[in-house]
C-alpha cells in the first residue's frame, strides 16, 4: 500500500498533472481530487433517508452512512479522485434543446434521456477510470485504489463538488459554468495523499427553472428531491406499477427525463462529448412510441445491447411504452394506437396488462350526435 511512503509535495503535483493530461486522453473533460472526510454532509443524508424520499431504493438505506464515509467502503483511502464525462452526442446540432422540447411536445415521438441513446455509461467511465488508475500505478508503481460509476454507495455529488467538478445545483446535480450538467461523474478511491483541488463556488442564484420545468414536481424545494415523484426514478427504478398520479404527467418519456437539465440556463454551455460511444443509436433516438412497441422480447435485447436502456428489462420497457401510448391516444385518439395496445393485452404480463387497461381508458369519449 503506497500509505506506507514519503510523499514529496512538488512530486505529488507533478502527479496530479500527469494524471489530468493522460485523463484528457481518455475522453475525460477534467478530474479533481477530494478529502474523505464527509462527516457534515451525514445529517443532510440521514434526513432523506428518513423522509422516504429514495423510495424504492433500499440499497440506499441498507448502506447508511458508508456512503458518506469513504474509509468504511475502502479501508486505506486517504482522497477521492474524481472525474467528469461529457456526455452530449457528438453530432447533436446547436439548438438541442429546442429540439428536445419540441420531442416532448408531440405525443407520438417516444423521449430518452439524451444519456441513455448511446453506450452504456457504466461501461465507459468504468474501463476508463481503471485505464487511468493502472497510467498512476505506472507512474508511481502499485498502490491502493478501487474506482466506481454509479455502481457503490458513494456520495459523489457531494465529492464532485468538494473537488471543484462543479457545484450541486438546484436539481440536485452538478453544475459547471463552463459545463453544463450533461455529463456523467466517476471516482476513484486511492490511498495516494494527492493535493486537494478547489471546491467550486455555486452560481444558481435566485433561478428557479429547474423546480419549475419539473413536470411531477420532483424536486420539492432546492437541493432536495423526492425520488418517488422523479420520472426518471419511476421509469427506471420503479419495478411495479407507476403510481397513476403520475402517469398524465410522464407524457412521452419511456425512460429518464431531462426536462430539469433543459431548462436550466447554464446548459447553454453543455459539452459534446469527445468519444463515439455516446453517439446516438437510430432505434432508440429517433423512434416513434408505435415504432419502439412493435419490438418483442428478442428485438429489445437485440436493439438495446450495450445499452443502459437494458437494465430495466422488457417489461419495465414495456410498462413504460404502453403509459406513454396511453397519453398519446387521450392527446389524439389515433386507432391505431388503440389497436397497438389492445394487440398486447393477451401476451403481457399483469403488470404491463394493468398499464395497458389505464392506457386505453385515455381515449377520448365518443361525441354525441345531436338529436334530429
Amino acid at each position: 500500500m503506497s500509505g506506507t511512503r514519503r510523499w514529496d509535495s512538488e512530486a505529488l503535483h507533478a502527479l496530479l498533472a500527469q494524471l489530468r493530461e493522460h485523463a484528457a486522453s481518455l475522453g475525460f473533460s477534467q478530474i479533481g481530487v477530494a478529502d474523505v472526510d464527509l462527516s457534515d454532509a451525514e445529517p443532510g443524508l440521514l434526513r432523506w433517508l428518513d423522509n422516504g424520499f429514495h423510495g424504492s431504493m433500499s440499497y440506499m438505506a441498507v448502506h447508511g452512512l458508508k456512503r458518506a464515509r469513504p474509509v468504511e467502503l475502502v479501508p486505506g483511502t486517504v482522497r477521492v479522485i474524481t472525474a467528469r464525462m461529457d456526455y452530449l452526442p457528438r453530432e447533436l446540432a446547436d439548438g438541442w434543446q429546442a429540439v428536445e422540447w419540441r420531442r416532448l411536445a408531440d405525443p407520438e415521438q417516444a423521449a430518452l434521456s439524451i444519456y441513455a441513446r448511446g453506450r452504456d455509461y457504466h461501461k465507459v467511465l468504468r474501463a476508463r477510470l481503471q485505464q487511468l488508475a493502472d497510467h498512476a500505478a505506472a507512474l508511481v508503481g502499485p498502490f491502493g485504489h478501487r474506482v466506481f460509476t454509479d455502481s457503490a454507495p458513494v456520495l459523489e455529488v457531494e465529492l464532485a463538488a468538494r473537488s471543484g467538478i462543479g457545484w450541486r445545483g438546484k436539481h440536485t446535480l452538478v453544475l459547471d459554468r463552463e459545463a453544463g450538467s450533461m455529463f456523467f461523474l466517476g471516482e476513484i478511491y486511492v490511498d495516494l495523499p494527492l493535493p486537494l483541488t478547489a471546491p467550486a463556488e455555486p452560481h444558481c442564484g435566485t433561478c428557479t427553472a429547474c423546480l419549475d420545468a419539473c413536470p411531477t414536481a420532483a424536486i420539492v424545494a432546492p437541493y432536495r428531491l423526492d425520488a418517488r415523484r422523479c420520472i426518471s426514478y419511476l421509469t427506471i427504478e420503479e419495478p411495479g406499477p407507476i403510481p397513476v398520479e403520475f402517469r398524465a404527467a410522464i407524457g412521452n418519456r419511456i425512460y429518464g427525463c431531462d426536462d430539469c437539465q433543459l431548462a436550466c440556463p447554464w446548459n447553454k454551455f453543455a459539452q459534446r462529448s469527445a468519444l463515439p460511444d455516446f453517439d446516438v443509436r437510430e432505434a432508440v433516438g429517433h423512434g416513434t412510441l408505435l415504432q419502439l412497441w412493435a419490438w418483442d422480447e428478442a428485438e429489445f435485447l437485440r436493439r438495446t445491447e450495450g445499452s443502459a436502456i437494458r437494465r430495466i428489462g422488457f417489461e419495465r420497457w414495456q410498462r413504460n411504452l404502453a403509459v406513454a401510448l396511453g397519453n398519446a391516444l387521450g392527446a389524439r385518439g389515433d386507432p391505431a394506437v388503440r389497436q397497438a395496445l389492445e394487440g398486447r393485452r393477451d401476451t403481457c404480463s399483469t403488470l404491463v396488462r394493468e398499464h395497458i387497461a389505464w392506457a386505453l381508458a385515455q381515449a377520448p369519449a365518443p361525441q354525441e350526435r345531436p338529436s334530429p
